[in-house]
């Protein structure tokens, strides 16, 4: 019996070389994206397993409910996890209409998996709370961070929150304060209060780290300069600061009067001479300068 003829003229089954060729870049990248997620939940697992779970440092989220559970009952953490998880997904999926994509559910299922299957062969680095909270916030949230980069996630703090907002009509990020404030009033109440404040030490510095890989670390300003000669400073950037100006146009409540604002990206250690500089030529100069956690373009990182 022949094979069917394929669109071309060539015989044969399955995906043409053709087809390959084209999807090759898109299949590197989910595997690329799922291979991220398996680095980000392994680095929770491992911050839950040296430092918060032994330490009983419930920091917050689904997981620090798994830690207090699991002290009070004996439950394993990952098993705790996947268990609150999976119904929180599907309600959430149900109430708001949240799809959970493919690659969250991989997230919280591979986490859950890990914490469990690490937890016989890893020892804690440290018995003292202060180091543990610490390192435990930094391993967790460098974790979330690389998870959350590859489209991933670790749990269902954020849909806990939502749904939360949903039925108590509060905001979203207070119903995350809720939430994670629930988990450690749970954590005192069963740990003792030293125990909760370690543990809102760690969700501190958890999220400070998530948010300096989110957004990186601020190595550029940007400057807001408002003058009478706006031509004249952004001649001298252009010229003494070798940076480019973007003039925009506003107007003055007070005075009704239209005029040039600038706007000027520079690095850090050039934020002292456009300071010199527009002193030196408008000292009645109104300028606000303000952190850039990524400039992309010219002069700066090239835009990929």
């Amino acid at each position: 019996m022949t094979q069917p003829m394929e669109a071309g003229g060539k015989r044969g089954s399955g995906a043409s070389p053709g087809w390959w060729r084209r999807n090759l870049p898109a299949m590197r990248a989910l595997l690329a994206a799922y291979a991220g997620i398996t680095i980000g939940v392994t680095l929770v697992a491992l911050g839950l397993n040296w430092f918060l779970v032994p330490n009983r440092l419930a920091a917050g989220g689904v997981s620090g409910l798994a830690v207090v559970i699991y002290h009070l009952f004996n439950v394993p953490v990952g098993a705790t996890m996947l268990a609150i998880n999976i119904p929180l997904f599907a309600l959430a999926a149900q109430v708001l209409g949240v799809a959970a994509g493919a690659r969250s559910i991989f997230g919280f299922v591979a986490l859950s998996v890990l914490t469990d299957g690490l937890a016989p062969y890893l020892q804690p680095l440290t018995h003292d709370p202060v180091l543990a909270a610490i390192y435990g916030g930094v391993l967790v949230g460098i974790g979330v961070g690389i998870t959350y980069r590859f489209g991933g996630s670790t749990g269902g703090t954020a849909l806990g929150a939502r749904l939360i907002h949903h039925y108590l009509r509060i905001g979203t990020g207070r119903a995350m304060l809720l939430a994670d404030g629930l988990v450690i009033l749970a954590a005192g109440l069963a740990f003792g209060p030293e125990l909760a404040l370690y543990a809102l030490l760690s969700v501190f510095v958890t999220m400070r780290v998530v948010d300096l890989l989110e957004e990186g670390t601020p190595y550029a300003k940007a400057a807001i300069i408002v003058s009478d000669v706006p031509e004249r400073i952004s001649d001298l950037v252009l010229h003494e600061l070798n940076r480019g100006a973007t003039a925009l146009q506003g107007r003055g409540l007070y005075t009704g009067r239209d005029r040039d604002i600038l706007l000027v990206i520079v690095s850090r250690d050039e934020v002292g001479r456009l300071k010199q500089l527009v002193r030196r030529t408008d000292p009645n100069a109104f300028v606000v300068i303000y952190d850039v956690h990524e400039a992309l373009g010219e002069g700066f990182r090239r835009l990929s």
